[in-house]
This record gives structure tokens, sequence and C-alpha cells, in this order.
């Protein structure tokens, strides 16, 4: 158990709770949970941070981008029309996010700064380019997510810093998250894929994919958005950027699965988030999240 907990009533008073060592808490799906299960002990000293206002809401910004206070919720996200239409990968990712409990009480800053390779939020947040904003007492930085996330459990922001928001910079196109799962509630992903892709005319004018649960750490796949970009989409393409996804994959075997399936796995799933976010951005209306079924948009039938 904790030795002091404190409820911050000011930004400036949850600063100085973390310059003097203390670790904050919102939500507390992840650290609580944890704690419970043996993974880690409580911190020390714990700061509340869910009663500061200006970490919360969800705000359009100069050049058509959002900025997401580090407490909006993922049922706020999911909720949210911005996000479900220009973002649709997040609002994909947010609306699996465990429970129904637990995305009305986990927040997005939590879920980014706990780190884990499985975490739904890492894979639509790195390939819409977003940046973390941190705050100290020493003032204010920004790190784009891809480089705030160092490895399972790590991130790049110092233990006096606090996540405040996540900015995201204007989007376009189509967008999808998609992830293998065994049951469809309080389940982390054992393989996802998010893919992002802008179209110029009936071509794929860019392309960005990134691999969940298949590396230490959350990355896009260079090879997968070459396969992508330039190209109509179609299934010869689709199948190399599926085919690079398995090729980057460093799986582990643990109870959940084995990394010769991790692997089979990171093709197929790539497969259906390219497959689903090129139709969007063509104009199709897939539910959110996309549908978990293979045979979506015949895109797994071999």
């Amino acid at each position: 158990m904790s030795a002091t907990y404190t409820a911050a009533a000011t930004l400036p008073e949850a600063l100085a709770a973390l310059a003097s060592g203390a670790r904050p808490v919102a939500g507390g799906t992840d650290l609580v949970v944890g704690a419970r299960q043996g993974k880690a002990p409580l911190p020390d000293s714990l700061v509340a941070i869910h009663g500061l206002a200006e970490l919360r809401g969800i705000a359009e910004t100069g050049g058509g981008g959002l900025r997401i206070g580090a407490l909006v919720s993922h049922a706020d996200l999911v909720a949210h029309p911005a996000v479900r239409e220009r973002y649709t990968a997040l609002a994909d990712a947010s609306a699996i996010v465990g429970s129904h409990a637990t995305r009305h009480v986990g927040t997005l800053g939590g879920n980014v700064m706990n780190a884990s390779p499985a975490m739904e939020t890492g894979g639509p947040l790195i390939c819409f380019g977003a940046e973390a904003v941190l705050v100290s007492e020493s003032g204010e930085r920004r790190v784009a997510v891809a480089d705030l996330l160092t490895g399972p459990g790590r991130t790049a922001a110092r233990p006096d810093e606090l996540l405040v928001a996540i900015e995201l910079p204007a989007a376009a196109g189509g967008s999808c998250y998609a992830r293998l799962e065994y049951r469809r509630q309080m389940e982390i992903a054992v393989v996802g894929a998010t893919c992002a892709v802008t179209l110029e005319g009936a071509r794929i004018g860019s392309a960005r994919v990134a691999i969940t649960a298949l590396t230490p750490r959350i990355v896009r796949v260079p090879d997968a958005e070459s396969a992508l970009a330039g190209g109509d989409g179609g299934a010869g393409a689709v199948q190399a950027a599926g085919d690079a996804a398995a090729a980057a994959a460093q799986p582990i075997s643990d109870v959940r699965a084995s990394a010769d399936y991790r692997r089979a796995m990171a093709a197929v799933i790539a497969r259906r988030a390219v497959t689903a976010a090129i139709a969007r951005a063509r104009g199709s209306s897939d539910s959110v999240p996309i549908p978990a079924s293979p045979a979506l948009h015949g895109a797994d039938r071999d």
C-alpha cells in the first residue's frame, strides 16, 4: 500500500508532488490492477490528478488538429464526432479497451504512459503523428508519441513530468485499428495493427502502418507503407503490406499465444486494417470499432 496519497486541486500542486517523488494516478485501471495481480507494488507516494479540469476535454486546434486532455476517457473518445470521423483508428482502439466500465474510467493519458506494447491507442496515435505535451515545474516540452514510448512500461518522460495532453495534427483519408482477440471484453491485443492512408485520386498518396503486441514497443513498418504508397490499394499491395508487417514482427511466446502464431496473425490483422483503412478513405461507413470477423471485406479468405 502507498505510504502517502494526495489529491491535487491544481496543476502546480500536482507538479510539486511529482517533483517530490510522487506518481500520478487518475483512472487507476492499470496501476491498481497491476498491484492486485502482483505485477508491481503500488508506489510509495501517489498524487491523484482526476480533479484537474485543465486536463480534460477535446478541443479543435489551428489547422484542423485536435488537443485531447490526458484525462479524457476512452468512452469520451469513442463518442466524439471529430475522433470518429477524422481519427477513426483511434475510435476503433478506444472502443475495445477493457470493458464498458474500464472505458468510462480509464484515460488516454494513463494508457499512453503505461507504455504497454499491447496498448490499443498507441498504434493509432503513432500513425497520426501525435505529440505528447509534458509539463514539469521547469516548463513544457513536446515529444512525438513514437519517441515517447521506449520499451515495455517505459517512456522518455522524466519522473517529474506530467502528461497533460495529446495533440493530433490534421488528418485526412481513412484509418483503422484492428486486433486479434479471443473475447470481446476485458481483453488486450494478442496482435494488433493500424493503418492510415490518404488518397490522390484513385491511388494511395501516403500510408502509415504500425504493429501492436509484436515488438517491445509499438512501431511503424516502413516496408508495409512502401508497399501501399503510390499504388491502387489492390490485393497485391494489401498482401505485400501484410507480409511486411509479419516480417517486422518480433513476437514472444506466452500464455496467450505462441510466437509463431503471432507472426502468422500479424499478416492477417495487418491486411484487415489496411483493407478497412482504404475502404474508409474511399467513403465506406464501416462501423466503429471495425468488425472482428475474419471475412471483413474478403481480406482473409486465404
